[in-house]
């Protein structure tokens, strides 16, 4: 009996410990993640579970003397400092950084750019779940069980509500308002930029200027020029004109529910044009309706969408 009061006070002091912990680490990166979300497409409620259960709520010798929150190792194409600590097997190699923030915008490209965790870009940023056990299955942790604390931590302290923008107070840095323009882009959506972004389908996108590039826009957006290039089927070089769309996210793999098919018009369009009036991948166009990527859409003819 003495054994077992002995573990239970120690149990209730460890829980009493680490709630505030955890408190406050989310209270203090909780907007770093939803920045991270917006820009690279990792559900805040993810990066802040993987930051809290990888750092231990910043207090991991990774984080404290590295500023690795998310347990990152060097791996082949690491230019910065290294930090070695003992992990899976002895002295491993991690990731070392200049501050947290440099963290967190590494976690979200580490995923974004690695082709196992290709697949977890296709589910929506509210599925938290998907991306737990996407997560797992992709092998970004040893623990067969990662999954499920994710999953845990996320409905214990309410995470999900940072990936829909719910009670998420406004930072000085949001400057603009949400502006709703024609009923073809539905959707309003809130952006710290200095212009308004809207989204189609699902994925945020702006309306180039007279003197944008894409290489101008991917800079004021912390992409890399090749990512907005694929995310709007956009080939090296191409010139942007003043009134396109330019898309922040990679386009869906169909369109929106109730838009199954579009007639072509008379205006001339290519499979390229169709792509970016629906949010919809080239590729997934193309799939969809069994054409070269080269087809010359004819007026009258009908392009499957989903």
């Amino acid at each position: 009996m003495k054994r077992l009061i002995l573990a239970l006070t120690a149990l209730l002091l460890l829980t009493s410990a680490v709630i505030p912990a955890y408190e406050s680490y989310i209270k203090k990166y909780a907007d770093t993640a939803v920045r991270e979300m917006h820009r690279s497409g990792v559900p805040a409620s993810i990066t802040l579970a993987q930051g809290l259960l990888e750092s231990n709520a910043g207090q991991s010798t990774l984080a404290v003397n590295a500023n690795n929150h998310f347990g990152i190792k060097c791996h082949n194409d690491w230019k910065g400092k290294r930090y070695l600590h003992d992990d899976d097997a002895r002295n491993e190699c991690f990731r070392v950084y200049a501050n947290a923030d440099q963290s967190f915008t590494d976690h979200s490209d580490f995923l974004r750019f690695q082709d196992r965790y290709k697949g977890l870009f296709e589910l929506k940023t509210t599925d938290y779940k998907g991306w737990a056990r996407g997560l797992k299955k992709a092998g970004y942790a040893t623990d067969p069980a990662y999954a499920e604390k994710l999953i845990r931590i996320i409905e214990e302290y309410g995470l999900y509500r940072y990936d829909t923008g719910v009670d998420i107070p406004e930072t000085p840095l949001e400057l603009e308002k949400a502006v709703e323009i024609t009923a073809d882009f539905k959707e309003e959506y809130r952006f710290p930029l200095n212009r308004s972004v809207f989204q189609r389908n699902g994925v945020p996108f702006v309306i180039a200027t007279a003197g944008d590039s894409y290489a101008s826009i991917a800079k004021a957006n912390n992409l890399f020029l090749r990512e907005i290039l694929s995310f709007n089927d956009a080939p090296s070089g191409a010139v942007l004109v003043p009134g396109e769309t330019v898309y922040l996210h990679a386009k869906k793999n169909k369109a929106a529910r109730g838009v199954d098919k579009y007639v072509v018009g008379d205006e001339g369009e290519s499979l390229r044009d169709i792509s970016q009036k629906f949010a919809v991948k080239l590729s997934a166009i193309v799939k969809l309706n069994h054409l070269p990527r080269n087809h010359v859409p004819q007026e009258g003819d009908t392009i499957l969408l989903r």
